[in-house]
């Protein structure tokens, strides 16, 4: 089992991203600097194999056996960062579908919301439950979660030192000139450390994990 399965394992099922550069990354500037666009907002996302639920009728894990499949899609995030205190709240969709759609239900899934610090340091964690109900004859069903978290500008801001040695603009001669300062082990420390994510996913149970996984 790999540590970002394990570490997905702790998130998710409460024992114990691909991303993209969009603004706020820091990016290169043509190899004689760096542009630091941090910003201190938490990135927003769900973890692998977290974002849908698979309930069964009976022990059967087959198709046939399935009664409701629920997916968390379309996460929208807004970020205060106008104080000391840094606010992220994210809301997303549950989709729901059924196999048998005869009488009304109502049904409960629990979801988490964690912060995760450096990719691999939970600091928070809270679970909730979203209720998703059914009409007499109806096959879906859709419901909004919503999943908040606070963090302290001064964790999330780079040092003063780091930030000098990430943007100094390096000319051709220069004896640093060749070094990539994001291979220097105390700039990649420094940035795991104030690198925030907000992630949510169903509290899936280690078996419906595993199911996700491998499936």
């Amino acid at each position: 089992m790999t540590f970002r399965f394990r570490l997905i394992a702790v998130i998710a099922a409460g024992t114990a991203i691909a991303g993209c550069k969009t603004q706020g990354d820091i990016v290169v500037d043509q190899g004689v600097g760096i542009t630091a666009l941090r910003t201190v907002c938490p990135a927003v996302g769900i973890p692998d194999y977290t974002g849908d639920i698979t309930l069964f009728r009976g022990n059967a894990r087959t198709a046939d056996a399935i009664d409701v499949v629920v997916a968390m899609t379309n996460v929208r995030s807004t970020c205060d960062d106008s104080s000391e205190r840094v606010y992220s709240e994210a809301t997303f969709d549950v989709l729901a579908r059924r196999t048998d759609t005869r009488g009304a239900r109502s049904i409960d899934i629990p979801y988490f919301s964690t912060v995760l610090r450096g990719g691999s340091a939970v600091v928070t964690k809270r679970v909730g439950i979203l209720s998703i109900s059914f009409a007499d004859g109806q096959e879906r069903a859709q419901a909004t979660g919503r999943a908040g978290a606070f963090i302290d500008r001064a964790e999330a801001t780079l040092p003063p030192e780091i930030v000098e040695r990430i943007s100094r603009r390096r000319r051709s001669g220069d004896e640093d000139a060749a070094i990539d300062p994001l291979t220097l082990p105390e700039v990649r420390a420094a940035l795991a450390r104030a690198n925030f994510e907000l992630l949510m996913g169903f509290q899936l149970t280690e078996a419906q994990l595993a199911y996700n996984a491998t499936r």
